[in-house]
């Protein structure tokens, strides 16, 4: 059985390729992926699927199998956008396939997964790998903005109830259990405008945050590693003012931090690090933490705040066992088991929901967001592999 799930996924890597290219060109940031969901669905049909479905948020569902113990697998197909247009050497919505490499938005992150779990699932089929199990492959939306947004209303809404989650972000084909969370603060600082010719009659707020910045950054480097998941970090990724003109001083001035959380810290000790800090106190500034609400593709509000937890699985966890069984078979060696540096709907499945979750994907994390977005053609053949040989390793662990 291992050779002929590995023949079927070098059988079926030129439809897969042609799928990914086809779902590269269409360009789909978050809250406008309407077009590729439609795009999948329609290939998900094509292989034959036994069911395929949008639910109320907007993401893509598709089921193989139709036993009791659900599996499912997850990609997100929302990008995020081209940024600088000079900075990229190909079409970034114009697929390029050269030295064995395809080229172009969201390859790596994360359309390659989505690709490579649509014919996983024709493998399962074909091979009659399914006994007992229904494999749902969901396309999600909306995490480029709100990373297990779309997994919150999976499972609150009661879309899937699945027992085991694969999610295929890139990991360069290493199998991963983990990663840091993340939430997303803003500090305001508060002050009093006045005509910029004499500053001395107002309270300069911005001048108040440029010593909540050097206490942040020094903030950042105290922050201890732990021996998985290293160091938690916090960074000012963007900084604004407010006051009655350009020549007047400022008297709003807001800071948005990414905080990074490693094993051990939550969204309390997070807070509670910011509003401690000297200069936070000595300004009277407010310390809050960010709402996410914006509309899906088909008009859908899920509000939700954005803390993402931190999760991890241990390496003795059956689902982790069947991973590197399925690694052993798709790839010919055991994987590399390791976390990402990046967050992923793992937030919400593990982190929120405790449901065993891991990941195996295709491409390297380092060329996510990049201008060098791409994947490796081979890549694809040992995710379907991968993906296929999972349900039967993961079967043999229970």
């Amino acid at each position: 059985m291992h050779n002929a799930i590995v023949e079927k996924a070098a059988h079926y890597l030129d439809d897969c390729k042609q799928f990914l290219k086809d779902i590269i060109a269409i360009k789909s940031l978050s809250s406008e992926e309407g077009a590729v969901v439609e795009r999948i669905a329609e290939e998900m049909r094509k292989v034959g699927f036994d069911e395929v479905k949008i639910d109320g948020f907007g993401n893509v569902l598709g089921r193989v199998g139709n036993g009791p113990r659900v599996i499912a697998m997850d990609a997100h197909i929302d990008t995020v956008d081209v940024g600088d247009p000079e900075l990229w050497a190909t079409d970034p919505f114009g697929p390029v396939e050269k030295d064995g490499i395809i080229y172009g938005r969201g390859a790596s992150d994360q359309k390659g997964g989505m690709a490579g779990m649509v014919y996983g699932a024709r493998i399962m089929k074909d091979l009659d790998l399914l006994d007992g199990f229904s494999v749902w492959v969901v396309g999600s939306i909306q995490e480029e903005d709100c990373d297990g947004l779309c997994w919150q209303y999976i499972i609150k809404e009661k879309v899937l109830d699945p027992e085991v989650v694969v999610i295929t972000e890139p990991t360069n084909l290493n199998l991963y259990r983990g990663h840091r969370g993340r939430m997303e603060m803003e500090v305001e600082t508060n002050g009093l405008s006045c005509h910029g010719s004499d500053p001395t009659r107002g309270d300069n707020a911005v001048t108040k945050m440029a010593d909540i910045i050097k206490d942040i950054d020094a903030l950042n480097k105290r922050l201890e590693p732990t021996p998985f998941l290293g160091k938690g970090t916090v960074a000012v990724t963007h900084i604004r003012s407010v006051s009655p003109s350009l020549c007047a001083v400022p008297d709003i001035s807001v800071i948005h931090l990414d905080r990074r959380l490693t094993e051990g810290e939550d969204e309390a000790l997070a807070v509670s690090q910011i509003e401690n800090l000297p200069s936070v106190k000595a300004a009277g500034a407010k310390v809050r933490v960010l709402t996410y609400d914006t509309p899906s593709y088909k008009g859908t509000v899920y509000p939700t705040r954005k803390f993402y937890p931190t999760w991890t699985l241990s390496e003795d966890h059956k689902a982790v066992r069947a991973g590197i069984a399925a690694g052993e078979i798709a790839l010919g060696r055991k994987p590399v088991v390791d976390k990402w540096v990046f967050s992923t709907n793992g937030v919400a499945t593990a982190g929120m929901f405790n449901i065993p979750t891991i990941g195996f994907g295709p491409a390297n994390e380092v060329y996510a967001h990049a201008p060098t977005d791409q994947i490796p053609v081979e890549h694809l053949e040992k995710v379907m592999a991968f993906y296929a040989a999972f349900v039967k390793t993961y079967a043999e662990t229970n």
